[in-house]
């Protein structure tokens, strides 16, 4: 089958990368003058909210973003997909602010005095978050573009006045990043001129509660996507402290951009390839998650080898005269594989088989739980990336596996392969049967 190459996305791609790359680069240079200016522990303290940012992240395109990606791309009437912007919206708010409170109790658990400039930055950043992928979904990249870049310039120039003007800098970081956020809000609502519609009403609830059976699996898949993908950060700070953490959190800061353009590669395919997925088209889905993926993981070596030339260059107290190639090549091994299977799992939600992204990252977790706290045991804090990395690679394989099966069952009606797993079920079904 010949492939032609989607001109379409790519000029898409160019849009999303663009903003995400302004966002990553003002997240990068913010996070290398933190670097430099605080201690140890407040640099730690910093990159923990920055990780409760990424799970608050991973919770809205869970529970709102996504799923209103995918039933706003199957409406077939502007009322349908207004309505289902209001309602995952609504639910995008109740999550944020969830979030937000959660992020400040950690954080004064884990030394920030108060924890509510940490707590509004996470909040306005899942809320914006959620925010942009619904302007995706309604091809507004244009729009969102813009906002990301007077986000940009907004952040830079308030966090650059929270570190010059303030002697807490740490906490006045939190609140111009905050500030920020809520200026892309602002900027995306007036260019978009749409009315922020949000609505509590027992209404809305009662049509995001209809849809609550499948998304009830996506959720437990954010959760344990996030102790799958955080529990290096919260081990490492739990046991040893927020200082332990510093040095990785330094080098894994560079991998950043890597994160962020995932975020932009699915957020650009799953419109796409849920309409292919809706018309039958399921030899253009799979060759289409297959090239990307191939573009997503051959980048990220070749950006990883990049990072591993700059690692000597940076002098840092917060870096504690940790091994920065070592923790180096083990960020490399983590971030192969997360590039790598964004596709299959894209793949995997549009089909909505959210259970089955559920069991995935549910034994990733476990994998992941298990080794890093042997290597926290036996090894320093370096070597827990190590254990990360087993985990990551447990979910790009399991991750290829279910998807390629789901995509043969579909392609082949008539022929249809059980996974591992289902014939298990099957087996002990029978089994269960015959007594």
């Amino acid at each position: 089958m010949k492939f032609a190459f989607p001109a379409h996305l790519v000029r898409r791609l160019m849009l999303m990368i663009g903003g995400e790359a302004m966002q990553s680069g003002f997240h990068f240079a913010l996070n290398i003058a933190l670097l430099h200016l605080l201690s140890a522990e407040g640099y730690g303290l910093f990159a923990l909210a920055m990780v409760m940012g990424g799970v608050g992240l991973s919770y809205i395109r869970s529970l709102t973003a996504v799923p209103a990606t995918i039933w706003m791309s199957k409406s077939t009437n502007s009322a349908g997909v207004d309505a289902h912007d209001v309602t995952f919206g609504s639910a995008a708010l109740v999550v944020a602010l969830l979030m937000g409170l959660g992020t400040g109790l950690l954080m004064r658990l884990l030394g920030d005095p108060s924890g509510i400039g940490a707590a509004c930055f996470v909040c306005a950043w899942s809320l914006r978050s959620h925010m942009r992928t619904a302007f995706f979904a309604r091809r507004m990249q244009l729009v969102v573009s813009i906002s990301d870049a007077v986000f940009t310039v907004a952040g830079t120039v308030l966090a650059g006045a929270a570190i010059w003007f303030f002697a807490d800098a740490l906490q006045a970081t939190f609140y111009a990043l905050a500030a920020a956020n809520v200026v892309g809000i602002a900027v995306l609502v007036k260019l978009a001129r749409r009315r922020l519609r949000i609505s509590l009403r027992a209404p809305t609830w009662r049509r995001y509660a209809k849809l609550w059976p499948q998304l009830r699996w996506s959720g437990f898949s954010a959760t344990t996507t996030n102790i799958q993908g955080q529990c290096l950060a919260l081990l490492v700070a739990g046991i040893a402290g927020p200082a332990a953490y510093a040095p990785l959190a330094a080098v894994l800061v560079l991998f950043a951009p890597l994160r962020i353009s995932s975020l932009a590669f699915a957020n650009m395919t799953q419109p796409e390839l849920a309409k292919l997925a809706r018309n039958k088209e399921f030899d253009r889905v799979w060759t289409q998650a297959k090239i990307w993926a191939l573009v997503m993981g051959g980048g990220s070596l070749v950006y990883g080898c990049g990072i591993l030339f700059i690692l000597p260059m940076i002098k840092s107290q917060a870096l504690q005269h940790a091994s920065v190639g070592l923790i180096g090549l083990f960020a490399i091994a983590n971030f192969v594989p997360i590039m790598a299977y964004v596709m299959p799992r894209v793949v995997l939600e549009i089909l909505g088989d959210f259970r089955i992204v559920a069991f995935i990252t549910m034994a990733g977790a476990i994998v992941g739980l298990t080794t890093i706290g042997i290597l926290l045991a036996i090894a320093p804090p370096t070597w827990s990336l190590a254990g990360a990395a087993v985990s990551e690679t447990f979910v790009l394989v399991a991750s290829w596996y279910f998807a390629a099966n789901r995509m043969w069952n579909l392609k082949h009606p008539n022929e249809q392969r059980r996974t591992v797993i289902g014939a298990w079920r099957r087996a002990a079904t029978l089994a269960a049967q015959r007594r």
